[in-house]
């Protein structure tokens, strides 16, 4: 087939064959006359070195100069080619939700700099930019359109009447579904998924499909190399359904995949979904024909429900059944992020009970616990908001000693690093912050515990102090990421094999091994606050390779002092990547 007639298929599958017929040239004329940047060429494929910092564009702050010229100068004198690409969090103009309630989807927010700062932090780093593309502001220029009686823009939203059915919809928040807005056709009931700030798009209409398509290739030339389709799983809406993963959110993404496939390849989609592991994954598609990269939303959950328990027996049967479908997609693995940590995709993983009590922990140690409504007027836990260093911390220990602290962490993080996929850094987990509660006060959002902006003279003093705790942390999560990213050690390469050992309950092991099967590294990450003795030629014989080991990372761990003959101990919380190579 085509590649041009793999597009218009999935349009006349979304549309119709009539619809399809109507809109041909249109999508033809799209992707005919597109042109993708040149000079900065883009991903080939996934290699072990790249991972992606998270930052908003006013994430550090300077006096007199542009915060996106801030941040790339704090990345460009600090953080160098540790990680190799930024997610850019939402910098266009918006009303509300810190970026995600989009007012102009062709703009840089002044108050962040301009296209050409985008352009300047492109060249030392490839950019995932949001699609914030289920909802828009209501401050935006096509809803105020709407709201004027535009005849143009009266069917870009979606609008309810009371004979509609709407009592299964999935609602991610404790929030009303509708907001009544008035027009110059009347008070009328429009479709708000996540606040009455952002409403929802209509994609029963082809042409905010097309709208939506020429911004993102928009994207593209301006520098972005992912895609993220931010709460893509809600964009198509059938009264009567639970209007959350039907087959044409689905075919949305195929649309938008063979579009990029056609005329910038080098693109990679990603998606974000905050749902239970299997409707997740669903998004790489039949044979990886949609998403490359799928958010591994049930990571976080479980690597805080592990360090809560001190132990990692479920997160490692878990991970074992981690596959993806096709060698060209990856799970984008993370932590933390802008936003709090969902419960929903640990459903079904852990107990019940254990989110519950999950929930409780998260509010002792000073977070904050987010609701969804059921369709029964019920309300169960979303979303734990929390700053993730905090969230590991023991709510009966009144003052932990920092050193404990940093070692807990980064051990987490060393799991994150350690699983096959694409590693996702949150900006406040790199410098080592911790949750901004005065922030919460102040906005009355409970997101906003892990949003605060930074000063770049401060974070750079206390970047200078060994004593502090984000110098301990920013420091050990830069050395993890250059050994996971060095040319020397393959085994992270995203092609290779992953295996999870069972050696310790305390202990989370992952072995990794390259395509070329010429070493193993394996991993592996006490969870505990126990001291771990291992013999090392029964760890040896348990990943089949007879040779002893090197350490290539450790943190509080030590092998014995006679090579060949000896133990590892690992102490709390303790770090040990032990590299075995093949001897011809």
């Amino acid at each position: 087939m085509h590649d041009y007639d793999r597009v218009l298929k999935l349009f006349s599958d979304i549309y119709g064959e009539a619809k399809c017929s109507a809109y041909r040239s249109e999508v033809t004329h799209l992707l005919s006359e597109f042109t993708p940047p040149k000079e900065k060429p883009g991903l080939v494929k996934i290699e072990q070195r790249d991972s992606i910092l998270i930052a908003y564009g006013d994430a550090i702050q300077c006096e007199g100069q542009s915060p996106l010229a801030t941040l790339g100068k704090f990345l460009s004198n600090h953080v160098g080619d540790a990680v190799s690409a930024v997610h850019l969090l939402p910098f266009f103009p918006f009303s509300s939700d810190d970026g995600f309630s989009v007012i102009d989807y062709n703009l840089v927010d002044p108050d962040l700099g301009t296209w050409s700062d985008i352009d300047r932090l492109s060249d030392d780093y490839n950019l995932m930019f949001d699609a914030v593309i289920n909802h828009i502001s209501v401050r935006s220029k096509w809803f105020q359109a709407f709201l004027a009686g535009c005849e143009d823009f009266e069917d870009y939203f979606i609008v309810i009447e009371d004979k509609d059915d709407i009592r299964n919809v999935f609602r991610p928040r404790a929030l009303p579904l509708l907001t009544r807005f008035t027009t110059e056709r009347g008070a009328l009931q429009v479709w708000t998924t996540f606040s009455q700030d952002q409403v929802d798009l209509n994609y029963h209409n082809p042409r905010v499909l097309i709208d939506i398509a020429k911004i993102l290739l928009s994207f593209v030339t301006h520098g972005a190399k992912f895609i993220r389709l931010d709460a893509i799983a809600y964009i198509w809406k059938e009264p009567g359904t639970s209007c959350i993963h039907l087959p044409n959110a689905h075919r949305i993404v195929q649309f938008f995949r063979a579009m990029f496939d056609l005329v910038a390849p080098d693109v990679k989609i990603i998606t974000e979904t905050n749902v239970p592991h299997k409707e997740n994954i669903s998004y790489f598609g039949e044979s990886g024909n949609e998403a490359q990269l799928v958010y591994n939303f049930s990571l976080p959950p479980l690597v805080l429900y592990t360090f809560h328990t001190q132990n990692a027996k479920i997160l490692a049967e878990w991970a074992k059944t981690l596959k993806t479908p096709s060698t060209d997609t990856h799970f984008f693995n993370f932590l933390a992020s802008h936003d709090g940590v969902g419960v929903t995709p640990a459903y079904g993983i852990i107990p019940e009970c254990a989110i519950g009590a999950m929930c409780t922990r998260i509010e002792a140690l000073g977070g904050f616990v987010s609701y969804k409504t059921n369709p029964d007027g019920s309300r169960s836990p979303y979303e734990l908001n929390i700053n993730y260093l905090d969230a590991l911390g023991d709510p009966g220990a009144e003052k932990e000693p920092e050193g404990i602290v940093a070692d807990r962490f980064l051990a987490s993080q060393s799991i994150m690093l350690a699983l096959k996929g694409l590693p996702g850094i949150y900006y406040h987990s790199l410098l080592g912050s911790r949750g901004w509660r005065q922030g919460v006060n102040q906005t009355g959002r409970y997101r906003t515990i892990n949003r605060e902006k930074l000063d770049l003279a401060e974070l750079e003093q206390d970047l200078t102090d060994r004593k502090s705790l984000r110098h301990r942390i920013f420091y050990g999560y830069v050395e993890m990421l250059q050994v996971r990213g060095s040319l020397m050690v393959k085994a992270f390469d995203p092609q290779g094999r992953q295996d999870i050992l069972d050696v310790d309950t305390r202990l989370m092991a992952i072995l990794r091994e390259p395509p070329d099967k010429t070493a193993v590294v394996l991993c592996l990450t006490n969870v505990s606050a126990a001291e771990i003795v291992l013999d090392l030629d029964e760890v040896s014989a348990a990943i089949g390779w007879t040779i002893h080991g090197r350490m290539i990372l450790t943190r509080n761990a030590q092998l014995s002092p006679k090579p060949g003959e000896g133990t590892l101990v690992i102490g709390a919380y303790g770090v040990v990547w032990l590299l075995f190579e093949r001897l011809d």
